[in-house]
């Protein structure tokens, strides 16, 4: 059930409630804020205009991932990357436990949110759960007119199919979610002199005492631990059913330790990426991105290191032995160390 203004939402636009809730009034005066807010800019190292993660807890999350953390032991939970994705929290007023995930794809949706909702919940199904969608932006032209030559998937893009089933899923669940951003699609859309459409912003920061919720960014140092990997995971999971409909699973709460659970690969991965490798950058943008002209300038080197990574690692089990997760606790400086 979804709450705006703390009162239950009901959708007068033909049954869809995503477009209702985007011309909201309270929601678009809650964009039009969130827009105002500076980003914050993360890193590990002390750098000018940036905040040093090093003196605080935190959590990174990359796309297909997500994390409860507890107040007590985190004091920042964040993901970016976001172009066609969407970054939800979902934050429990009364306890303060959060749950953040980088969404890319309807299909984890419904298993997606029962697994950010299992430890924020905790069998209290009256809880009150504010929401904030943060991502995803106006990846088809607004001129664009249907063909019978055309997919729907290239009518509708990939971020408004995304943000449909995401709203569609919290209206129809019992949990109470009272949405506090929906920063999504024309509101996330800047165009540029030739109407080209970017993302405003990519992602987004909890300060998880507060519930407070910034747009944000994070530079390589704070992309950790374990992030090649974990990269790696992304591009990898659709050949591991066990992984199939799920966000995967990065942080233990309870611990407050990252757990990389395990994910296998077909010796394929490897014949793929040195055939990827060989490529231009231009060539892997339009080949590899669902908005080749939204991507940050690190995309292309990101991807070559996670190839990198597969043609030297092509088997599986020696990152993963015994199907065992790779295990990192907080180290004394702020960081992470490997158990």
């Amino acid at each position: 059930m979804i709450f705006v203004g703390g009162v239950p939402f009901s959708s007068s636009s033909q049954g869809n409630t995503l477009v209702a809730l985007m011309e909201d009034p309270i929601l678009v005066s809650a964009a039009n804020s969130f827009k105002a807010i500076p980003e914050r800019k993360f890193s590990v190292y002390e750098e000018s205009g940036m905040d040093r993660l090093t003196k605080n807890k935190w959590i990174y999350l990359f796309q297909g991932e997500y994390g409860t953390v507890d107040p007590a032991f985190v004091d920042f939970v964040g993901t970016d990357e976001a172009t066609t994705c969407v970054g939800i929290v979902i934050r429990n007023k009364k306890n303060g436990m959060t749950s953040v995930s980088h969404m890319d794809s309807p299909n984890i949706v419904d298993m997606g949110l029962s697994q950010m909702l299992l430890h924020v919940v905790d069998h209290n199904m009256d809880a009150e759960l504010d929401v904030h969608l943060v991502g995803g932006f106006e990846d088809v032209s607004p001129n664009c007119s249907s063909t019978r030559s055309e997919s729907q998937e290239q009518l509708d893009g990939h971020s408004f199919p995304l943000c449909a089933k995401i709203v569609e899923a919290l209206f129809t669940r019992p949990e109470n979610f009272h949405v506090q951003t929906l920063f999504v699609l024309g509101h996330n859309t800047r165009r540029d002199s030739e109407g080209n459409a970017y993302p405003i912003f990519h992602g987004l920061v909890v300060e998880t005492a507060t519930g407070l919720v910034t747009p944000a960014c994070f530079d390589r140092t704070s992309r950790c631990p374990d992030e090649i990997v974990r990269r790696i995971r992304v591009t990898s999971a659709y050949e591991d059913p066990s992984w199939s409909g799920k966000l995967l699973e990065t942080y233990d709460t309870q611990t407050d330790q990252f757990r990389i659970a395990s994910c296998c690969w077909s010796f394929r991965q490897k014949y793929i990426s040195l055939t990827l490798q060989s490529l231009s950058d231009s060539e892997i943008l339009l080949r590899c991105s669902t908005s080749p002209s939204a991507e940050a300038p690190d995309f292309v080197d990101n991807l070559r290191r996670q190839w990198e990574y597969l043609i030297e690692h092509p088997d599986w089990r020696e990152t993963f032995p015994r199907k065992q997760p790779r295990v990192f606790e907080r180290a004394g400086d702020g960081g992470w160390k490997r158990c």
